[in-house]
Protein backbone atom coordinates (compact mmCIF):
# COMPACT_ATOMS: atom_id res chain seq x y z
CA UNK A 1 0.00 0.00 0.00
CA UNK A 2 1.21 3.33 -1.11
CA UNK A 3 1.76 5.71 1.58
CA UNK A 4 -0.71 8.30 1.75
CA UNK A 5 -0.47 10.55 5.36
CA UNK A 6 -2.86 13.40 4.27
CA UNK A 7 -5.82 10.76 3.33
CA UNK A 8 -7.88 9.55 6.45
CA UNK A 9 -8.70 6.58 4.04
CA UNK A 10 -5.30 5.72 4.47
CA UNK A 11 -4.63 5.55 8.08
CA UNK A 12 -8.26 3.58 8.37
CA UNK A 13 -7.00 0.87 5.89
CA UNK A 14 -3.64 0.45 8.43
CA UNK A 15 -5.22 0.17 11.81
CA UNK A 16 -4.97 3.33 13.05
CA UNK A 17 -8.13 6.13 12.14
CA UNK A 18 -6.89 8.67 14.34
CA UNK A 19 -3.66 9.21 11.96
CA UNK A 20 -0.11 8.83 13.87
CA UNK A 21 1.02 11.26 16.22
CA UNK A 22 4.52 11.87 14.56
CA UNK A 23 6.08 10.43 11.01
CA UNK A 24 9.70 10.58 10.23
CA UNK A 25 11.01 10.54 7.39
CA UNK A 26 14.64 9.59 6.10
CA UNK A 27 15.39 10.22 2.48
CA UNK A 28 19.08 10.48 1.38
CA UNK A 29 22.21 10.79 3.27
CA UNK A 30 23.96 14.04 4.83
CA UNK A 31 27.16 14.50 5.66
CA UNK A 32 28.78 14.85 8.78
CA UNK A 33 32.38 16.03 8.46
CA UNK A 34 32.50 18.90 10.30
CA UNK A 35 35.61 18.14 11.82
CA UNK A 36 37.41 18.77 8.36
CA UNK A 37 38.83 22.35 7.16
CA UNK A 38 36.41 23.40 4.56
CA UNK A 39 38.57 23.64 2.12
CA UNK A 40 39.18 19.81 1.57
CA UNK A 41 35.06 19.65 1.81
CA UNK A 42 33.16 19.38 -1.51
CA UNK A 43 30.73 22.29 -2.39
CA UNK A 44 28.13 20.43 -3.80
CA UNK A 45 27.06 16.53 -3.61
CA UNK A 46 24.29 14.61 -2.02
CA UNK A 47 22.61 16.63 1.13
CA UNK A 48 24.13 19.89 -0.12
CA UNK A 49 27.88 18.73 0.04
CA UNK A 50 30.36 18.54 2.75
CA UNK A 51 32.00 15.20 1.68
CA UNK A 52 35.62 14.89 1.88
CA UNK A 53 37.40 15.35 -1.06
CA UNK A 54 39.85 12.41 -2.01
CA UNK A 55 41.72 11.41 -5.54
CA UNK A 56 42.33 7.91 -6.74
CA UNK A 57 44.84 6.72 -4.36
CA UNK A 58 41.83 7.71 -1.61
CA UNK A 59 44.09 10.28 -0.02
CA UNK A 60 42.49 13.72 0.87
CA UNK A 61 43.27 16.54 -1.20
CA UNK A 62 41.79 20.18 -1.51
CA UNK A 63 39.11 22.04 -3.49
CA UNK A 64 41.92 22.32 -5.98
CA UNK A 65 43.25 19.41 -5.85
CA UNK A 66 46.76 19.28 -3.89
CA UNK A 67 47.56 16.89 -1.67
CA UNK A 68 46.22 17.37 2.23
CA UNK A 69 48.16 16.21 5.13
CA UNK A 70 51.14 14.60 3.00
CA UNK A 71 54.47 13.78 4.36
CA UNK A 72 57.67 15.13 3.18
CA UNK A 73 58.45 12.54 0.65
CA UNK A 74 55.02 13.83 -1.27
CA UNK A 75 52.75 10.11 0.22
CA UNK A 76 49.37 10.63 1.48
CA UNK A 77 49.20 10.18 4.87
CA UNK A 78 45.57 11.14 5.40
CA UNK A 79 42.43 9.13 3.69
CA UNK A 80 39.28 9.43 3.16
CA UNK A 81 36.85 6.21 3.04
CA UNK A 82 33.43 4.76 3.03
CA UNK A 83 30.34 7.48 3.54
CA UNK A 84 32.74 10.44 4.64
CA UNK A 85 34.00 10.44 1.06
CA UNK A 86 33.13 12.54 -2.08
CA UNK A 87 32.17 9.53 -3.61
CA UNK A 88 33.63 10.28 -7.27
CA UNK A 89 36.60 12.42 -8.88
CA UNK A 90 35.15 14.48 -11.43
CA UNK A 91 36.80 15.58 -14.63
CA UNK A 92 35.75 18.60 -15.94
CA UNK A 93 34.01 18.85 -19.70
CA UNK A 94 33.40 15.25 -19.22
CA UNK A 95 30.42 12.62 -18.79
CA UNK A 96 29.93 10.83 -15.39
CA UNK A 97 30.80 7.63 -17.96
CA UNK A 98 33.97 9.35 -18.65
CA UNK A 99 35.04 10.51 -14.87
CA UNK A 100 38.03 8.56 -13.26
CA UNK A 101 35.53 7.71 -10.70
CA UNK A 102 32.10 7.70 -11.65
CA UNK A 103 29.58 8.62 -8.80
CA UNK A 104 29.74 5.21 -6.04
CA UNK A 105 26.63 4.94 -3.86
CA UNK A 106 26.81 5.16 -0.40
CA UNK A 107 26.52 1.39 0.76
CA UNK A 108 28.45 -1.21 2.26
CA UNK A 109 30.65 -3.15 -0.08
CA UNK A 110 32.62 0.06 -1.81
CA UNK A 111 33.45 1.21 1.37
CA UNK A 112 34.68 -2.23 2.19
CA UNK A 113 36.51 -2.18 -0.91
CA UNK A 114 37.65 1.66 -0.31
CA UNK A 115 39.14 0.05 2.88
CA UNK A 116 41.03 -2.86 1.34
CA UNK A 117 42.82 -0.24 -1.23
CA UNK A 118 43.98 2.32 1.58
CA UNK A 119 44.92 -0.16 4.24
CA UNK A 120 47.11 -1.34 1.28
CA UNK A 121 47.96 1.90 0.09
CA UNK A 122 49.18 2.43 3.71
CA UNK A 123 51.35 -0.86 3.92
CA UNK A 124 53.27 0.43 0.27
CA UNK A 125 53.89 4.05 1.93
CA UNK A 126 55.19 2.25 5.32
CA UNK A 127 57.56 -0.10 2.75
CA UNK A 128 58.97 3.07 0.36
CA UNK A 129 59.72 5.58 3.62
CA UNK A 130 60.41 3.53 6.37
CA UNK A 131 61.82 0.40 4.83
CA UNK A 132 63.74 0.98 2.44
CA UNK A 133 62.17 -0.64 -0.03
CA UNK A 134 60.95 -0.18 -4.00
CA UNK A 135 60.01 -3.49 -5.14
CA UNK A 136 57.63 -6.24 -4.56
CA UNK A 137 59.34 -9.96 -4.14
CA UNK A 138 59.14 -10.63 -7.44
CA UNK A 139 60.49 -7.26 -8.56
CA UNK A 140 57.59 -5.14 -9.56
CA UNK A 141 57.94 -1.98 -8.83
CA UNK A 142 56.45 -0.50 -5.22
CA UNK A 143 53.69 1.89 -6.00
CA UNK A 144 50.34 3.14 -4.39
CA UNK A 145 46.59 1.53 -5.76
CA UNK A 146 44.54 3.43 -7.80
CA UNK A 147 40.05 3.59 -6.82
CA UNK A 148 38.36 1.90 -9.34
CA UNK A 149 34.77 2.27 -9.79
CA UNK A 150 33.60 -1.25 -7.62
CA UNK A 151 31.13 -3.93 -9.65
CA UNK A 152 30.18 -4.73 -6.62
CA UNK A 153 28.32 -1.26 -6.02
CA UNK A 154 25.90 -2.34 -8.28
CA UNK A 155 24.33 -4.69 -6.00
CA UNK A 156 21.38 -4.38 -3.70
CA UNK A 157 19.91 -6.23 -1.34
CA UNK A 158 16.30 -4.68 0.04
CA UNK A 159 14.28 -5.35 2.54
CA UNK A 160 10.38 -5.32 2.16
CA UNK A 161 9.34 -6.70 5.24
CA UNK A 162 10.07 -10.11 7.40
CA UNK A 163 8.92 -11.81 4.67
CA UNK A 164 9.75 -10.20 1.49
CA UNK A 165 12.79 -8.66 -0.23
CA UNK A 166 14.04 -8.00 -3.38
CA UNK A 167 17.45 -7.95 -4.84
CA UNK A 168 19.04 -5.76 -7.84
CA UNK A 169 22.26 -6.51 -9.42
CA UNK A 170 24.55 -5.15 -12.40
CA UNK A 171 23.37 -1.45 -11.07
CA UNK A 172 26.07 0.85 -12.24
CA UNK A 173 25.84 5.29 -12.04
CA UNK A 174 23.13 5.30 -15.08
CA UNK A 175 19.58 5.77 -13.74
CA UNK A 176 17.61 2.47 -14.16
CA UNK A 177 20.56 0.37 -14.98
CA UNK A 178 20.67 -3.12 -13.43
CA UNK A 179 18.85 -6.68 -13.42
CA UNK A 180 15.68 -7.37 -11.07
CA UNK A 181 17.40 -10.91 -10.17
CA UNK A 182 15.13 -12.18 -6.80
CA UNK A 183 12.42 -11.12 -4.85
CA UNK A 184 10.32 -12.87 -2.31
CA UNK A 185 10.74 -15.07 0.45
CA UNK A 186 13.68 -16.42 -1.18
CA UNK A 187 15.25 -13.23 -1.74
CA UNK A 188 14.60 -12.52 1.92
CA UNK A 189 16.36 -15.32 3.21
CA UNK A 190 18.90 -14.11 1.10
CA UNK A 191 19.38 -11.09 2.80
CA UNK A 192 18.85 -12.62 5.95
CA UNK A 193 21.83 -15.02 5.29
CA UNK A 194 24.09 -12.12 4.19
CA UNK A 195 23.12 -10.30 7.22
CA UNK A 196 24.38 -13.04 9.02
CA UNK A 197 27.03 -13.93 8.29
CA UNK A 198 28.34 -10.27 7.85
CA UNK A 199 27.78 -10.10 11.50
CA UNK A 200 29.62 -13.38 11.89
CA UNK A 201 32.55 -12.05 10.07
CA UNK A 202 32.94 -9.08 11.83
CA UNK A 203 33.12 -10.98 15.07
CA UNK A 204 35.97 -12.80 13.80
CA UNK A 205 33.26 -16.08 13.49
CA UNK A 206 34.99 -18.96 11.12
CA UNK A 207 32.14 -19.23 8.82
CA UNK A 208 31.74 -15.41 7.91
CA UNK A 209 34.95 -15.04 7.35
CA UNK A 210 35.38 -18.22 4.77
CA UNK A 211 32.16 -16.48 2.88
CA UNK A 212 33.15 -13.15 2.78
CA UNK A 213 37.32 -12.84 3.03
CA UNK A 214 37.78 -13.22 -0.50
CA UNK A 215 34.97 -10.83 -1.52
CA UNK A 216 37.61 -7.95 -1.18
CA UNK A 217 41.12 -10.15 -1.18
CA UNK A 218 40.45 -11.99 -4.81
CA UNK A 219 43.81 -13.26 -5.90
CA UNK A 220 43.45 -12.43 -9.33
CA UNK A 221 40.92 -9.80 -11.24
CA UNK A 222 40.03 -11.14 -14.98
CA UNK A 223 37.39 -7.82 -15.02
CA UNK A 224 35.85 -4.81 -12.72
CA UNK A 225 38.94 -2.37 -13.54
CA UNK A 226 40.90 -3.52 -9.98
CA UNK A 227 44.37 -5.08 -10.86
CA UNK A 228 44.97 -8.25 -12.23
CA UNK A 229 47.21 -9.58 -9.23
CA UNK A 230 44.53 -7.83 -6.53
CA UNK A 231 45.97 -5.43 -3.77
Amino acid sequence: MKFDGSNPDFWKAVGMPNGADKQYVCIGVKASNYFMPTETKSEKGPGGGGWILMDQTLGVVTREGKKWGEDEKGHHRIYAIGDCNYGCIEEKGKKPDEWPIPPIPKISYPGEEEGIIACSNIVIVDKLVFQGKTSHHFGAPLKVHNMHWPWGAGMFATSLGPDDACFVAGANWVKNSGYFTTWGSGSAVQKEIIEASKVDECAFGLIGRCIWYFVHHTPVHLWGGAPLWGY
